[in-house]
């Protein structure tokens, strides 16, 4: 029997009226959504319209804009006037020039959007038949770069535009771009020793999904920093592409809570001619920590590589400074905390010498002006809210840009203040979420905006005070106004502790308090990852589609995924899963107070960090009737050892958290109707999570359904699939909540 106490605090505001704006005031020629409208290849709508990508500044009057499928295009800021940064046509001449190259494999080059460009956007390099090409758009010139059949990545052009380099068989490369004279800046690579390129676990937990360059030019274009990594002893994780009569295999190295990390190193090259020897950065004071490399790069005048280096269980972190040419390092600073550090980012360096970091010292992220011994000068910004971005210093002005939560931790805004911390103000009106991109000059900015109910769109804003230049992308999708969609509402709900834990609310169409409604749940929980935000998502359709069938959608943000400072995740530390469903109950106690909810009928969905809660709860819990749990970690010694180390320690150091967190030791706890949805060939959360988890149940003598989706990885990655995925989670849903079943007489949902 659960302890009785009082039920949890609860405020609720509108998600934002704009739903109205978007629907005709005659309800009746509205329709509900189906899975087809938003999932089927064929047929599916698109409700989220077109907004130009790639926004990148191009100078203070100018961006550039990569429209989906079209050339790059030139965009004066303030009147909107376009041209295209290549022309097309011009260039599929001056390839088909090349020899034995034909028309049409030409005009795939000229089309082709992966082109790199250099700085300026005066030249640019392309890819034809496993080699790089570059191309002066300008004089309409191209010179081969390359000649060999093996393969060239991490592409990219030195700060004065005059060298290209890259990484092949494990080695970085240079190239000049005005001839084919290239040279070798290491020769040691192959093999699991990478130069210039991350592996698999780096880019995933440190540097970005899908970043895997690890070489920074120096601002002068003379030398390369680069970091070494060597996986001979991290070992390898097998995945099998089963679909062809003789399986397809990859070998991943993937070290898994506990096993070795990749043996890194930093060195720095000379970028022309031979390169000359590496230096190498001295990082022997390190030996013990099994350090972590985390962030690279460069002070303004080329004289320093500044990097961060953190303990394996990231209990610290170090900013330091290193000579180029001995290797000698200064420790600006350390970061520490009573738990885990989480990587700041790169300082923003000032004309004196001082900079600005980024630092969770007080639980909370927050802009520090510090000199080059690490003391602090002034404290920028301060208060329960964090800083998310740093945008730049107009030294001249004293004024520091930013993006903050300070309004509100489900939105985001971007925000002005002056260098010694006063005049805070924020610059961004429309409540929603606001992604901000300046100019060089910081005169202007370009801001993606959205919010719960309206896709996104793009202006153009003073920097001075916000005001509003030029829309630049309304992006008005009319099939909304086509569909009867169910507004969401925000709430805050307290639990036990008395934190207020984030929350979103659909109701039905034609909501009837007096009816008793299934509900459908969906959860992340992961530390510091929000659900509940703001924001425009497609995913916020399906929970609409869910919404018009008769179930009430929650979803809810434990403490730990609140987003509310780094103080909020701490207490996760060395015991995932616990506290997370502690809060999720917490949030149902409000929720099941409600008298037109169904305490019998609870569902609850999630994927990745997700699909653990899910596991977890429903093996520790008997509070939802169902579960769907996609892609999910099951035993926390399968997954790598930088992210589940930042939390949970080395499994050597906390056996016993590792083994309470795992969902695996608990199958024959299950309560509910379960359904495992897992990739085959998923390379970050293996399928040997949900087969472990399957093999216990089935020990267990538990009942559950699975589906595995072959050729998958840890998203399933094509349009075909997600809704196959999508309508068999929708008939498990209805066949368990059954929302149109009658409760107390009533045809609820009906």
């Amino acid at each position: 029997m659960r302890s009785s106490r009082r039920l949890p605090h609860v405020v609720i505001a509108a998600a934002s009226l704009l739903v109205v704006a978007l629907t005709p005031s005659g309800f009746a020629q509205q329709r509900a959504l189906s899975i087809e409208d938003l999932y089927d290849p064929g047929r599916r709508i698109n409700f989220s319209g077109r907004t130009p990508g790639g926004l990148t500044w191009l100078d203070d009057r100018h961006y550039v804009e990569r429209p989906a499928g079209g050339a790059p295009m030139r965009v004066e800021a303030t009147t909107g006037e376009r041209a295209p940064l290549v022309d097309p046509g011009r260039l599929q001449a001056a390839v088909a020039a090349l020899p034995g190259v034909d028309t049409g494999e030409a005009g795939r080059v000229a089309r082709r959007a992966g082109h790199v460009f250099n700085r300026d956007y005066t030249g640019l390099v392309f890819e034809l038949a496993d080699d790089l090409y570059h191309y002066d758009i300008e004089a309409e010139r191209i010179d081969r770069l390359t000649e060999t059949t093996a393969a060239e990545t991490e592409v990219s052009f030195s700060p004065d535009g005059r060298f290209v380099a890259f990484v092949r068989d494990g080695n970085l490369v240079v190239s000049d771009t005005r001839g084919f004279r290239e040279h070798e800046l290491t020769d040691d690579g192959g093999g699991r020793i990478r130069n210039g390129q991350l592996d698999w676990v780096y880019q995933e937990e440190i540097y970005g999904r899908g970043n895997f360059r690890a070489y920074w030019w120096s601002p002068d274009s003379t030398r390369i920093a680069y970091l070494q990594l060597d996986d001979r002893d991290v070992p390898t994780f097998t995945v099998l592409d089963h679909i062809p009569y003789h399986p397809e295999v990859e070998a991943w190295d993937y070290p898994k809570a506990g096993d070795a990390n990749p043996v890194v190193r930093l060195g720095v090259v000379g970028a022309e001619d031979a390169g000359g020897p590496t230096s190498w950065v001295d990082l022997a004071a390190y030996g013990a920590d099994d350090p972590l490399v985390v962030d690279v790069g460069w002070t303004p005048d080329g004289a320093r590589v500044v990097f961060q280096v953190q303990d394996r269980e990231q209990t610290w972190l170090d900013l330091n400074l290193a000579d180029p040419r001995t290797g000698d390092v200064d420790r600006v600073l350390r970061e520490t905390s009573e738990a885990w550090v989480n990587v700041i980012g790169p300082p923003a360096w000032l004309s004196d010498g001082s900079m600005l970091i980024l630092s969770e010292r007080t639980g909370w992220k927050h802009l520090y002006h510090v000199d080059r011994a690490g003391t602090v000068l002034a404290t920028v910004t301060s208060g329960d809210w964090e800083v998310r971005a740093l945008h730049g210093v107009d030294e001249e002005a004293g004024v520091v840009y930013f993006s903050a939560t300070e309004r509100s931790p489900i939105g985001l805004d971007v925000y002005r203040v002056r260098l010694d911390g006063t005049e805070l103000r924020r610059l961004s009106e429309r409540a929603g979420t606001h992604t901000a991109r300046f100019n060089p000059g910081l005169t202007h900015y370009l801001d993606r905006w959205s919010d719960i109910a309206t896709p996104t769109q793009v202006r153009v804003h003073l920097a001075a005070d916000g005001s509003e230049v030029r829309v630049a992308a309304a992006n008005p999708v009319r099939a909304l106004a086509d569909y009867d969609l169910p507004r969401p509402e925000f709430l805050q709900v307290s639990n036990r502790d008395g934190f207020e834990m984030e929350a979103l609310l659909i109701r039905p169409p034609d909501f009837d308090p007096t009816h008793r409604y299934p509900v459908y749940q969906h959860v992340y929980g992961g530390p510091h990852v929000q659900r509940v935000r703001n924001a425009w998502s497609p995913e916020t359709l399906y929970w609409q589609l869910l919404a018009q069938r008769g179930i009430v959608v929650w979803v809810l943000d434990n403490q730990t995924a609140s987003g509310k400072g780094a103080v909020s995740t701490w207490p996760v530390y060395q015991r995932f899963g616990e506290l997370e469903l502690r809060d999720l109950e917490d949030g149902l106690d409000w929720l099941t107070a409600q008298p037109w909810v169904d305490a019998g009928r609870i569902g609850i969905e999630g994927w990745s960090y997700g699909g653990f809660m899910v596991s977890y709860a429903l093996t520790h819990s008997q509070r939802w009737s169902m579960g769907i749990a996609g892609g999910s970690v099951t035993d926390w010694r399968d997954y790598d050892t930088i992210y589940t180390e930042r939390y949970m320690r080395k499994p050597q150091n906390n056996a016993e958290g590792y083994r309470r967190s795992s969902p695996r030791f608990r199958a024959g706890d299950l309560h509910g109707a379960l359904l495992l949805v897992h990739g085959s060939m998923d390379e970050n959360v293996h399928m040997q999570n949900t087969l472990q988890f399957a093999y216990a149940l089935q020990q267990a003598g538990k009942r559950f359904d699975m589906m595995i989706y072959p050729k998958s990885r840890h998203r399933l990655g094509s349009q075909d699939l997600e809704h196959h995925r999508r309508a068999m989670m929708l008939d498990f849903v209805l066949e368990h909540l059954q929302p149109t079943r009658g409760v107390d007489g009533a045809a609820s949902g009906q």
